[in-house]
C-alpha cells in the first residue's frame, strides 16, 4: 500500500501528519516572497519537514486509511507497519526514500537522515489556483530615450534637459492662447443665438402634439386589448460553497457505496468527478453560509464520522 497518497491528502488539513514508528511530517505556513534578483513573486505556502523522533501513534493516519479503503483500523496499522519496514531497509541499504508530493530522504554520511521537501506542491488551501508571477524590471532609461525621440516629432517637452532649448515656443503659444479665446467669445454667442432659437421651435412643436392628443382622446370608441408580457424568470442559481467532506477514495465502487450508505441515512450526498489526485471524493451535501455547514458538520461528528471536514469551494 501506498500510504504516502494519504499522508500527502492530510497535510492539506494538518500540521502534523506522524507515521508510526518512522517519524512525523510537520508544516510551517511562509508567507508570500519577493525574489528581488529574478522579480520573481511567491505566494504563501506551507513548507513541510520531517522529524524522525516522532513515532507515537496518534492514530490520524490509521483512522484515516481505515476510512478510505472501508477496512479495519487495526488492518490498517498493520499496512502501515509493513510500508514502514520496506522504507527503513531501503534506508539502511542508503537508498534513497522518495515519497510523490512529499520528498526525499536520503542518508548521509553520519548515518542520520536528510529530508528534501519537493517545493511543487503547496499544501496552503488559501493559497489554491495561485502560482509564482515575474514582473520584468523596469528600464528607465530606455523609456527616457524613447520619450526623446517622439521629442524630435513632436512639440512637447517631456524631459528636463530640452525644455531650455524650446524658450521659443511660450511667445507661440501665448499668440495662440489670445486667437483661440477671440474664437471662443464669437462661438459662445453664436451658440447662445442658436440655442435660443431651437427652443422656440420646440415649443411650438410640443404645443401642436399636446392639441393633438387632447383631440385625439375624444375619439377612443373602445378599450385597448389588454396586452401579454412574457417575463424572463431572473431568478439566480443559488451558491453553496461550503462542502462536508465524506472522504475522497481511490476506488470508484467504494465511493458509490459510501454515497449509497449516507443517502440510505437521509443524507443528501453528492459524488464529485475524479480529482488530480486521482481519487473520487464524497460529500455529506452542500450549505450557502459557513454557520449552517458548522452546525451540520457537529452533527455528522456526534453521530457518523468523526473525520468529516468543510471544504470551501464553488464547485
Amino acid at each position: 500500500m501506498k500510504i504516502e497518497n494519504y499522508i500527502s491528502a492530510l497535510l492539506y488539513r494538518y500540521q502534523c501528519v506522524t507515521v508510526p514508528g518512522f517519524g512525523a511530517f510537520l508544516t510551517e505556513i511562509q508567507s508570500a516572497q519577493l525574489n528581488g534578483s529574478t522579480n520573481t513573486f511567491y505566494p504563501p505556502k506551507k513548507l513541510v519537514s520531517f522529524n524522525p523522533h516522532l513515532k507515537n501513534n496518534d492514530g490520524l493516519l490509521a483512522n484515516h486509511i481505515s476510512l478510505q479503503e472501508n477496512m479495519p483500523y487495526e488492518e490498517a496499522v498493520r499496512a502501515i507497519q509493513h510500508e514502514v519496514g520496506t522504507w527503513i531497509e531501503k534506508l539502511q541499504r542508503r537508498e534513497t526514500l522518495a515519497l510523490k508530493n512529499i520528498g526525499e530522504i536520503t542518508v548521509n554520511s553520519e548515518f542520520n537522515w536528510v529530508f528534501e521537501p519537493v517545493t511543487s506542491v503547496n499544501y496552503l488551501s488559501d493559497s489554491f489556483g495561485l502560482t509564482s508571477v515575474v514582473s520584468p524590471s523596469i528600464k528607465r532609461e530606455v523609456l527616457k530615450a524613447q520619450v526623446e525621440e517622439l521629442e524630435e516629432k513632436a512639440p512637447i517637452i517631456f524631459t528636463p534637459e530640452r525644455k531650455k532649448n524650446y524658450s521659443f515656443l511660450k511667445y507661440a503659444a501665448v499668440f495662440a492662447l489670445s486667437l483661440g479665446v477671440g474664437g471662443a467669445t464669437y462661438k459662445s454667442y453664436y451658440d447662445q443665438q442658436i440655442e435660443k432659437e431651437n427652443i422656440l421651435v420646440k415649443k411650438n412643436v410640443q404645443e401642436k402634439v399636446q392639441h393633438e392628443i387632447q383631440q385625439a382622446t375624444f375619439f377612443i370608441e373602445s378599450p385597448l386589448p389588454p396586452v401579454t408580457l412574457n417575463v424572463k424568470d431572473t431568478r439566480t442559481k443559488v451558491i453553496k460553497p461550503y462542502h462536508i467532506m465524506a472522504g475522497a477514495f481511490r476506488s470508484e465502487s467504494n465511493a458509490e457505496r459510501i454515497f449509497n450508505e449516507l443517502k440510505r441515512l437521509g443524507y443528501e450526498p453528492v459524488r464529485l468527478e475524479k480529482n488530480n489526485f486521482g481519487l473520487y471524493p464524497v460529500l455529506y451535501g452542500s450549505f450557502t453560509s459557513y454557520a449552517d455547514a458548522q452546525e451540520k458538520l457537529r452533527e455528522i461528528h456526534k453521530h457518523h464520522n468523526k473525520e468529516a471536514w468543510v471544504l470551501i469551494k464553488e464547485l
